[in-house]
């Protein structure tokens, strides 16, 4: 019989077999081996060198080693390991052709797969943008069919009228926005100056440090998030809108999205989160609002109040009517279930375009700003301009009210922040900021005691004393959103680096 070592591949003097593996070893070879790795060295399972059992045979008689004396002899030798080396090399380039063949054919298959995939993925986005749009139109009468005479149909879901066939203020939705004026203001006025006991100090407030990041809600191969809102009634669920057409609801304590709203042809430049229903909306420069259920993940309504990109977007505090501006010099205030604009108003004398639009608090009167630098005032009922505050320099970016509705805040692209008194109708307070500030955002927290501005970086004030309390510089690029949850508890912001993040302690 005849037994060769499975590591030397001779005939072994003291063979033993492994049971782990079955195979004939050298005695002093494998306890070499497992010596060093504990383990048998043909299938690498543990071995010790208890377990090998050793082989009886007769001595072996070893072949005699070939005559290399003679220089015959030694060219033999020679001669034949070059002709093994040869068929190896020849072996080895064969396997070598052979595996670039089927890497090439991998690589071309791969790269079909990856144009398909490209393909269908386009194909699926535009099916959706496409049954987006087409639901809310479904029964909707076409307006050219109307007669000239009459108004134009509205569908069965509640289509957006045309914007030349506007209902008007009617006496009861002007008598329900005075009643809803009048619980707010005697709201107000029972609060009083106190400050809720659950709002975070100004000393804790100036402690915070960003807790959490998250850069994936919206594509990075259009980067930026353009817009920002939490839900007044539960800060936690919170809205942004990208340069990718998207609008994403995010839920800040779970950490996931909830839900991604495709519809927009262009990027969304304004959203807002509705206080008591599932409900969001958006505005975009492709000069539409959209109506969102995030329950059900689709579009419900498509709002056409403007003829050119909507810049502003604001919601009354009733939840059923909403403010948007836009660059067609307009501002317009629209039915949300109906989707029908009921009044359209511009300033002929400014003949300038709108660039944001706030409701004040009570929402009867509300703010505008526009590209040639004026923030002007308006009376909702009336729909008349009743007061213009001029000052800034370029075109304003950002307005807010404050909670009590005494002050206003704007920002433009003066690098200044300036601070209004309603009451007496002028600027009391001017904050420069650095050369070249660019202020996108502009908040006030829930009481009105801290004010957020986003921008070149995010800066928070505490009011009255207007002194800065935060600075962050977390985002590389420019803040184009600031929001603070509940009683300051949390400050959000986003950016146009496609991240939002979170600030607590």
């Amino acid at each position: 019989m005849s037994l060769v070592c499975a590591i030397s591949n001779e005939v072994p003097e003291h063979p033993c077999v492994s049971p782990v593996s079955n195979q004939v070893f050298e005695r002093r070879l494998i306890e070499k081996y497992i010596a060093e790795n504990g383990a048998d060295p043909i299938n690498g399972q543990p071995l010790s060198e208890e377990q090998l059992i050793d082989i009886k045979v007769s001595h072996p008689i070893r072949p005699k080693a070939p005559s290399a004396t003679s220089i015959p002899a030694i060219l033999k030798s020679l001669q034949d390991e070059w002709d093994a080396v040869m068929l190896h090399s020849f072996t080895l380039r064969q396997q070598l052709q052979t595996t670039r063949q089927e890497l090439s054919h991998a690589l071309y298959q791969h790269d079909a797969a990856c144009r398909v995939i490209a393909r269908l993925t386009k194909e699926v986005t535009a099916a959706r943008e496409a049954l987006a749009t087409l639901k809310p139109q479904a029964g909707l009468v076409a307006p050219q069919a109307a007669p000239a005479s009459q108004p134009a149909a509205v569908g069965a879901g509640g289509e957006a009228m045309e914007v030349s066939e506007q209902v008007g203020m009617t006496p009861e939705i002007i008598q329900k926005l005075q009643d809803k004026a009048t619980v707010l203001t005697t709201e107000r006025k029972k609060r009083g100056k106190t400050v809720p006991e659950e709002l975070v100090r100004a000393e804790d407030l100036s402690k915070y440090r960003q807790v959490a990041s998250h850069a994936g809600l919206h594509s990075a191969s259009v980067p930026g998030i353009l817009s920002l809102d939490l839900c007044p009634t539960d800060t936690n669920k919170v809205l942004t809108g990208g340069a990718d057409k998207n609008v994403v609801v995010f839920d800040r304590r779970e950490e996931q999205i909830v839900a991604t709203l495709k519809g927009h042809t262009k990027k969304v430049s304004s959203v807002i989160y509705h206080p008591a229903q599932s409900v969001v909306f958006s505005a975009s420069p492709d000069s539409t609002i959209r109506v969102w259920s995030v329950t059900g993940g689709n579009c419900v309504q498509v709002i056409r109040a403007h003829e050119a990109g909507v810049t502003g977007l604001s919601l009354h505090a009733t939840g059923d009517y909403l403010l948007s501006s836009s660059e067609d010099q307009y501002w317009a205030f629209s039915d949300v279930q109906t989707g029908r604009v009921l009044t359209k108003v511009t300033d002929e004398t400014a003949g300038c375009a709108l660039t944001c639009a706030q409701f004040h608090p009570d929402g009867l009167i509300f703010g505008t700003g526009t590209a040639d630098s004026q923030i002007k005032i308006w009376d909702l009922k009336e729909r008349t301009n009743v007061a213009n505050f001029p000052g800034h320099s370029g075109p304003v970016t950002a307005i807010a009210f404050s909670e009590n509705g005494y002050y206003l805040a704007t920002g433009a692209q003066d690098s200044s922040l300036k601070l209004w008194d309603l009451r007496k109708l002028k600027n009391f307070k001017t904050i420069t900021l650095d050369n070249n500030y660019e202020v996108k955002s502009l908040v006030f927290d829930q009481s009105g005691t801290y004010l957020a501005v986003g921008g070149s970086d995010i800066r928070v004030y505490i009011c009255k004393q207007w002194s800065e309390v935060l600075n962050f510089s977390d985002h590389s690029g420019l803040v184009t959103g600031v929001a603070f949850g509940e009683h300051a508890q949390f400050l959000a912001s986003t950016g146009m680096d496609r991240s939002l993040k979170f600030y607590s302690l």
